[in-house]
């Protein structure tokens, strides 16, 4: 099999792509690209993404593909024996794309909003609002997510699908632990908290999780 190269950094987006990469059985580089001292905003890293962000995957042939949500796509359909996006005509497959898409979009641009809220006002005194209200609106999307979105039933499968394990739940359990998620989940969202631990305890995935979770 190719081999992959993943840019990203512990905890970031590259979390869920590199456990979906070992679910795969695929090879894959590692390069680190610390976010502390904004590595992914250097020259160089935007040559690969010019909007400055992890992760990032290159592709055996060359082709570079960003967004973690493109990247996860991008590797179920290259390796469809790994079975971890049904097929379009399955209920599942539109399911996994609907909670998939929501984080992308909803739950996402609050962590940027939380983790650098400096960038969304002028004004430095802003910036503690700007944080304590993206946390807030972070959370709103849980909850959406916790309420209507189909889980295993209490006593079978903890996945999204039940026991049909596929590329939505690293995703879900990956970003479940931002803006103090590890705090907050297991009295709010219990449903997104089993799915996170049976995530971190499949075989192939416990020490990727303990590399970028710590536990």
């Amino acid at each position: 099999m190719d081999r992959y190269t993943l840019y990203g950094d512990r905890g970031s987006g590259s979390h869920p792509v590199e456990m979906v990469l070992a679910e795969i059985g695929a090879p894959v580089e590692l390069v680190e690209v610390p976010l502390e001292g904004d590595h992914q905003l250097s020259e160089d890293h935007r040559r690969r993404n010019p909007m400055g962000r992890v992760p990032v995957l290159l592709l055996p042939d060359g082709t570079v593909v960003t967004e973690s949500l493109a990247i996860l796509l991008t590797l179920a359909a290259r390796h469809p024996e790994a079975r971890l996006l049904p097929p379009p005509d399955d209920p599942g497959h539109a399911t996994v794309l609907r909670w998939m898409a929501l984080l992308a979009g909803e739950f996402y641009p609050h962590v940027t909003r939380a983790d650098y809220p400096e960038r969304f006002s002028a004004d430095p005194a802003h910036a503690p609002a700007i944080r304590a209200r993206a946390m807030e609106m972070g959370r709103e999307v849980w909850s959406v997510l916790e309420a209507n979105a189909p889980f295993g039933p209490d006593g079978q499968g903890p996945y999204l699908l039940g026991d049909r394990f596929t590329l939505a739940d690293p995703y879900i359990a990956a970003l479940s632990r931002w803006l103090k998620g590890d705090e907050w989940m297991p009295a709010n969202a219990p449903k997104v908290e089993r799915l996170t631990r049976a995530v971190a305890a499949r075989p192939k995935l416990a020490a990727i999780w303990r590399k970028h979770r710590g536990g």
